[in-house]
């Protein structure tokens, strides 16, 4: 059940790339990370208040670690994804993104008093294995093409996103007893949103509002409920279940994603290479999901 909350919020947030390049020239990445957690937490409050009010001296005496969970996973995460979005290619976004799961484990590693639990060498062996089906992907059938690509401004965002994505995950681990998922979810998109209100404020005195479309406002209910509220409650469940590293290893299925939605949606095709690095990005996660301490 665990894997398959991870595989079901990493599915979700594929779309998340889509939309970053679809929207980065009608809507700022401040305003569209906003309104996002905006249209989040309109979605959870009709179940997640009663619970809040119940759990409410609980969440106030953890209200540090929820901030810091919202800070990286909420107000940092895709806000810095939508910014890279803005100046850097898909290729370079995916390539940055598989760093992921390697930096949840590592994270997840030293977050376990000193280092004491350990990957295993089935895991390591499959993320390798993810890894290389990854990098291969994006170099278009070579590996060491990704050491000739330039990195961009963008790349940076991304590399800053990630590294925020793996904290954030990792973090999940020591969530609180007595917080429930969805109050835990209402309070980090409550204070991540509250984060981001001076940098929106911002945001509209210097590139101004967007127009309200067709084009803008079904992205950003995606975002808002599906990649938000649906996603992130997986994604937390996933963890508590199966802990951080190993749902990681699941998150290396989000490029093959991405191809296939390119694919249904763009018309882009899947050629041989791309067909090999997904089998390859496939095996490692079975690989590295199924292994234990061996």
């Amino acid at each position: 059940m665990g894997l398959t909350l991870a595989l079901t919020a990493t599915v979700v947030w594929s779309g998340n790339f889509v939309i970053a390049r679809a929207l980065h020239e009608s809507v700022p990445p401040v305003q569209t990370a906003f309104w996002r957690w905006i249209i989040a937490l309109l979605a959870v409050a009709p179940l997640a208040l009663p619970q809040v009010r119940r759990q409410w001296p609980v969440i106030r005496r953890h209200l540090p670690f929820l901030a810091a969970a919202a800070l990286l996973g909420v107000t940092l995460f895709n806000t810095l994804i939508y910014q890279a979005g803005r100046s850097t290619s898909a290729t370079n976004m995916a390539m940055i993104a598989a760093a992921s799961p390697v930096m949840i484990a590592l994270f997840d590693l030293v977050g376990r008093r000193g280092g004491r639990e350990k990957l295993g060498a089935r895991r390591v062996a499959g993320m390798a294995i993810a890894l290389l089906g990854v990098v291969t992907l994006v170099g278009k059938g070579s590996p060491a093409a990704v050491l000739r690509l330039d990195f961009a401004t963008g790349d940076l965002w991304m590399l800053a996103a990630t590294a925020a994505f793996a904290g954030y995950s990792a973090l999940l681990r020591r969530r609180p007893g007595g917080i429930s998922g969805l109050s835990f979810l209402f309070m980090t998109f409550a204070l991540g949103a509250a984060m981001l209100l001076p940098a929106y404020g911002v945001s509209l005195a210097v590139e101004g509002g967007f127009a309200l479309t067709a084009a803008t406002v079904g992205p950003l209910l995606y975002i808002g409920v599906l990649s938000s509220a649906v996603a992130y409650f997986t994604w937390n469940k996933a963890i508590a279940l199966v802990g951080a590293a190993r749902a990681g290893v699941v998150y290396y299925l989000q490029p093959v994603c991405v191809a296939l939605l390119s694919a249904a949606v763009l018309g882009e095709g899947v050629g041989a290479v791309q067909v090999l690095c997904m089998a390859l990005i496939v095996a490692g996660v079975a690989l590295g999901a199924a292994g234990g301490t061996r």
